[in-house]
């Protein structure tokens, strides 16, 4: 069991939960998850709902290997009238923001968001850690290797396990100092990584459990799954709901995903097993 300040309230994480993937981009790699506007967004957000979602992570900036980064005023214009929108909408669901830049995070929790997703483990800006630990809600920290520019070039690691245990501890230790209270792990799958290293990671991802945080997994249409079966990302649902059912045997708490029905049955599924 786990627990969570978010803002003053109490957050209790005892079961694998949900994160359904909000895209308020023009250009993010699953084309059916991008919202053009905060009214699709609140259909796609009451359909999650509907499935049993748990968290809503929204992003207003694509990740995706040749994406075009976009300012932070910008990022901003796109996810904080969702954000808003959602608050009020769904005022039980928890809302994360996917960002990297200090203010977006500082804006979007001033909107309603009460959990902040940084692809960066606070390496891209030097405050990103001190304005979340201002904030006093928990903060996602993924692995990832290099620059902005650089991050999707791969690597091929020796030891996937050992780099994230490296890594981590290095963060961890960061982010305490920062003054943030409640973290959670994102190993970064896909980030910089060979498929085969991706592989490695999922098949050995309990060995984070030694951090004592929770792990968030985040597979959902990715290319390891296309590019092995030589599919297209629209075709990788059931892929997905592979590398879910593993992530859930090997330890992962939350799955943050496109496909939210799909999800909580693999979760409901492998607690039979459990």
């Amino acid at each position: 069991m786990f627990t969570f300040n978010c803002k003053g309230s109490l957050w209790i994480l005892t079961e694998p939960i949900v994160m359904g993937i909000i895209n308020a981009t023009p250009d993010s790699f699953f084309a059916a998850s991008r919202n053009s506007s905060p009214s699709a967004a609140i259909d796609t957000a009451f359909n999650m709902a509907e499935a049993g979602v748990s968290i809503l992570d929204i992003g207003g900036q694509s990740t995706r290997p040749g994406s075009n980064f976009v300012h932070a005023d910008t990022e901003e214009e796109r996810v904080i009238p969702i954000i808003t929108l959602l608050h009020k909408a769904f005022p039980s669901l928890l809302i994360s923001i996917d960002t990297f830049h200090p203010s977006v995070a500082v804006a979007a929790v001033a909107a309603g968001a009460s959990i902040v997703n940084d692809i960066s483990g606070g390496r891209f800006h030097n405050d990103m850690l001190s304005a979340v630990a201002a904030l006093k809600v928990p903060y996602i920290c993924m692995h990832s290797s290099g620059t902005l520019a650089t991050m999707h070039e791969k690597i091929n690691y020796n030891n996937i396990s050992l780099e994230l245990y490296d890594y981590f501890t290095e963060r961890i230790k960061a982010c305490e100092l920062a003054g943030i209270k409640d973290i959670i792990l994102d190993p970064g799958f896909g980030f910089g990584k060979t498929v085969s290293n991706n592989f490695t990671l999922l098949k050995e991802m309990a060995t984070l459990k030694v951090f004592g945080k929770p792990i968030l997994l985040g597979v959902s249409r990715k290319s390891t799954i296309y590019q092995t079966l030589q599919i297209t990302a629209e075709a990788s649902l059931n892929g997905t709901t592979v590398l879910n059912t593993l992530g859930i045997m090997n330890g992962a708490d939350i799955l943050r995903v496109h496909d939210v029905k799909e999800a909580v049955q693999c979760i409901q599924l492998c607690s039979k097993m459990q």
